[in-house]
C-alpha cells in the first residue's frame, strides 16, 4: 500500500518564499504533519487522522453546511455520511486510491502557475530518497511532478459527488490562489466538477481560505485540455 503520508511529506518545504505543492492558503500539510495551520481549525487530531482522513474531514465539514443552508430553502439535497469521504480504516484500496487522487489534484493545482520548476522537482526528489518509501512509490511522485498539466485527467478521478468535493478541497489547500492563473484553474475546475458555488464557498470557508471570487467573463486558460479528452 502506497504511504499517502510520507508522499505529501515529501511535498512539503520550503525554499524562501518559493511555494510548492504541499502550502498554500490554508495550509494543509503543515496542519496534517506539524499541527498547524487551516486544517487544524476543523479537525484538531488532524495529525493523527493522516492525509486522506484530513482532506476528506474538510470536505465533509463544507458539504454539511452546504446541505444545511440548502436544507432551509426549498432545494432538497441527498444526505450523505462521513464514509463518504473518509474511507473506512479497514479499505486500505479505497484510502490508497483516494490518495493517489488527491495528491494528484494537489500536485496538478501546484502546476498552474508553472512554479514547480526543475529545482523544486530536485528538492522533492532528494526528499524523498531519504523517507522510507518503495522505488514505485518514488516513480509515481517523478511520474506526477513530471507530467503535463492535465485538469481533465485531474476531474476524471471525480467518481462520486463527495470525491468532487475533496477534489476541490485538496487544490484548494494546495495553493495559495493569490494568482490569475490559479484562480482561472480553481474556477475551471469547480466548473468541470460540477460544482454548486455555494458548496465551493463552503470549501473555502472551511479551509479558511479567501472566499471564491465571481468567475470572470473571458475563457478560462484551462477549459479546455488539448491532451485529454473532455469530462
Amino acid at each position: 500500500m502506497f504511504n499517502i503520508d510520507q508522499i505529501m511529506k515529501a511535498l512539503q518545504y520550503d525554499q524562501g518564499t518559493q511555494r510548492n505543492a504541499m502550502s498554500g492558503a490554508a495550509g494543509l500539510a503543515a496542519g496534517m504533519l506539524l499541527g498547524g495551520g487551516g486544517l487544524s481549525k476543523i479537525a484538531g487530531s488532524a495529525v493523527q487522522m493522516g492525509a486522506v482522513a484530513a482532506v476528506g474531514g474538510l470536505a465533509y465539514s463544507a458539504w454539511q453546511n452546504y446541505q444545511k443552508n440548502q436544507q432551509a430553502g426549498s432545494t432538497q439535497v441527498p444526505t450523505t455520511t462521513q464514509e463518504a469521504f473518509i474511507p473506512a480504516a479497514q479499505d486500505t484500496r479505497g484510502q490508497e486510491e483516494l490518495g493517489k487522487t488527491l495528491v494528484r489534484a494537489m500536485i496538478a493545482a501546484a502546476k498552474a502557475d508553472g512554479k514547480i520548476d526543475a529545482d523544486e522537482k530536485e528538492a522533492i526528489f532528494s526528499k524523498l530518497e531519504t523517507m522510507n518509501l518503495s522505488s514505485e512509490e518514488k516513480a509515481w511522485v517523478f511520474d506526477e511532478l513530471s507530467s503535463p498539466l492535465d485538469i481533465n485527467a485531474v476531474v476524471a478521478r471525480a467518481d462520486t459527488p463527495e470525491h468532487a468535493t475533496e477534489i476541490y478541497a485538496a487544490s484548494l489547500v494546495a495553493i495559495s490562489a493569490d494568482t490569475a492563473a490559479e484562480r482561472a484553474y480553481l474556477d475551471a475546475l469547480a466548473s468541470k466538477l460540477k460544482l454548486a458555488p455555494a458548496l465551493v464557498a463552503e470549501i473555502h470557508k472551511a479551509a479558511g481560505a479567501k472566499a471564491p471570487e465571481p468567475a470572470a467573463a473571458s475563457p478560462s486558460p484551462f477549459a479546455y485540455s488539448p491532451s485529454a479528452t473532455n469530462v
